[in-house]
């Protein structure tokens, strides 16, 4: 097995590969600047290696049998990821982290998060970069209430967007800012019950109606809630747009966040209505880990959080993640 692994090396995979594209021994050796017998004996060697015929020599021209097309593939798959490796290594030495996570609340705008991660991968830190980008791995994560806050202070996220301000202690190598605040409207379907109430609706009549919910995502910080009352009937959602459904579909009545309600309460999909207790409006926030001190012979990191931060730094980026609303189900458009 060591022998074989031995001859798969990145010179014999791009020699089968320009005998390939060649088509006959002659014309690749011209190209590797062999002389025609040198490269026939590469070739013998690696088939020997591999023990399997590369090549159907009966034609007189290079024409792969199926071991050798199943090579050719598979090793131009692997010289790319070499190259995509080594692009990798030389952009981290500069400074651009390997992977960077970002945990978003998902009552962020996601219109807006897509177009900055349109905008990161539009990067172009170095010219020879085959598609452009810093070469970060970016990953994007969902999480609800209190789980973006522990989705930072775990070390699951880098970046963390949509922290609710409120209730949230100061840590030891955290930084927190401001995102903005965001309005929330208790909203109902439009054959639900407490549509044809008059004027607002007291504590007493809510609690006679199937709340919706999304669970709070944190595993091991205390989970938050929001406006439901004690004793009241809940349905649990996973996800914010989840809640959005089960409340279209007259499933439950609740709170949702006005840009992700606006649609479909134009639409007449949904109700808002009043209620008699304080309407909610949270303040929500960014958090990210501050940089340690640099180690000695350890390259400088950061350079992709840091774009993402500037972008944070704008005044219209943060109101654009708080205040944009969904595309409309029916919407058109791209």
């Amino acid at each position: 097995m060591t022998e074989r692994r031995n001859a798969l090396t990145p010179e014999a995979l791009a020699m089968m590969d320009t005998i390939a594209k060649s088509g006959s021994f002659a014309a690749a050796a011209r190209e590797l600047g062999k002389v025609p017998s040198a490269l026939t004996y590469s070739v013998r060697q690696l088939e020997d290696a591999l023990d399997v015929l590369l090549f159907d020599r009966r034609s007189g021209q290079a024409k792969l049998t199926a071991a050798g097309e199943e090579l050719l593939n598979e090793g131009r798959r692997l010289l790319a990821e070499m190259d995509a490796v080594a692009n990798r290594v030389r952009r981290v030495s500069c400074g651009w982290e390997t992977q960077l996570t970002v945990a978003a609340d998902g009552v962020i705008s996601r219109l807006t998060l897509f177009e900055l991660a349109e905008g990161f991968y539009a990067l172009r830190p170095e010219a020879d970069a085959p598609e452009g980008g810093p070469g970060t791995r970016l990953r994007l994560r969902t999480e609800v209430l209190a789980g973006t806050w522990e989705a930072l202070l775990s070390g699951e996220a880098d970046l963390a967007i949509g922290i609710g301000m409120d209730g949230i202690a100061p840590q030891a190598g955290i930084a927190l800012q401001p995102l903005g605040e965001m309005d929330f409207v208790f909203a109902v379907a439009p054959h639900h019950a407490l549509a044809r109430w008059q004027g607002p609706i007291p504590d007493h009549e809510l609690l006679r109606h199937r709340a919706v919910a999304v669970a709070d995502s944190a595993r091991r910080h205390e989970p938050r809630t929001f406006n439901l009352l004690p004793g009241q009937e809940v349905l649990t959602v996973a996800s914010v747009q989840d809640k959005v459904e089960a409340q279209l579909r007259c499933l439950g009545c609740g709170f949702l966040a006005e840009p992700l309600a606006r649609e479909h309460v134009r639409a007449g999909r949904l109700v808002v209505k009043e209620v008699q207790r304080e309407r909610r409006r949270a303040r929500l926030g960014y958090a990210w880990r501050e940089s340690a001190a640099p180690q000695p012979k350890k390259a400088p990191q950061g350079l992709a959080l840091a774009w993402w931060l500037e972008q944070l730094a704008s005044p219209a980026t943060r109101r654009a993640l708080i205040e944009r609303s969904a595309v409309p189900l029916d919407s058109t458009e791209s």
